[in-house]
Formats: C-alpha cells, sequence, structure tokens
C-alpha cells in the first residue's frame, strides 16, 4: 500500500505489462487453443498468488496462515510445472530431464522453506 492507501504504483505497473504481454501472446496465438489456455491459465495463476501473498503478508498467524501457506507452494508448483511443460519439449531430451529436475527440486525447495524450515 502507498501512503494514500491505494495499491502500490510499482505493483499496478507490473499487473498492467502483465496484462499488455498477455493480450499480446494470445493475440499471436489466437488459432492454437492450446497455447490461448496456457496464457490464461499462467495469468490466473499469477493473480492468484500474488492475492495469496498479499493476504499472507496481511495474516496475523494461526490456521488461516497454514492454509495460505499452502495456496501459495500450490500455486507456484503449478507455474513451475507450467513452464517447464513448455520448455522440455522444445529442447534436447538430456536438457529436458534438466529442466524437469530443476522444476521438481524448486517444489522440493518451496516444500522445505515453507513447511520443514521453522
Amino acid at each position: 500500500m502507498d501512503d494514500r492507501g491505494g495499491p502500490p504504483v510499482l505493483a499496478t505497473l507490473g499487473l498492467g505489462l502483465l496484462a499488455c504481454t498477455s493480450a499480446l501472446a494470445i493475440r499471436s496465438s489466437w488459432g492454437d487453443s492450446g497455447s490461448v489456455a496456457f496464457v490464461l491459465v499462467a495469468d490466473a495463476a499469477l493473480l492468484l498468488l500474488f492475492l495469496c501473498l498479499r493476504r499472507f503478508e496481511r495474516a496475523h498467524g494461526g490456521e488461516d496462515r497454514g492454509r495460505i501457506k499452502a495456496a501459495v507452494w500450490a500455486l507456484t508448483t503449478l507455474l513451475t510445472a507450467m513452464f517447464a511443460s513448455r520448455v522440455a519439449p522444445l529442447v534436447p531430451p538430456v536438457v529436458a530431464a534438466v529442466v524437469w529436475a530443476m522444476a521438481v527440486f524448486t517444489a522440493a525447495a518451496g516444500y522445505w522453506a515453507l513447511y520443514l524450515n521453522p
């Protein structure tokens, strides 16, 4: 929040940029329903992630904070898997295996950081 109680300027600019680049991506891949769906689902997941992070920062503890942490981890894991699934087919098989290994490591590290590391 800024001093006037509104959303931060950088967050607003970032979301505006996301909307513009998403519109351009959808326009350029309009005939490919899979690509359009990917952009829409990724944008929805990012927006939900930002909302969850904002709620997490404002939560004071207890059960609500635990549920928000679970949502944050699930959304970040979803986004990681989505992007890995788009990159892996474009690279040689050995590199694809590295991409998937990094995605699994990232999800596991996120779980460790949120739940196992006090």
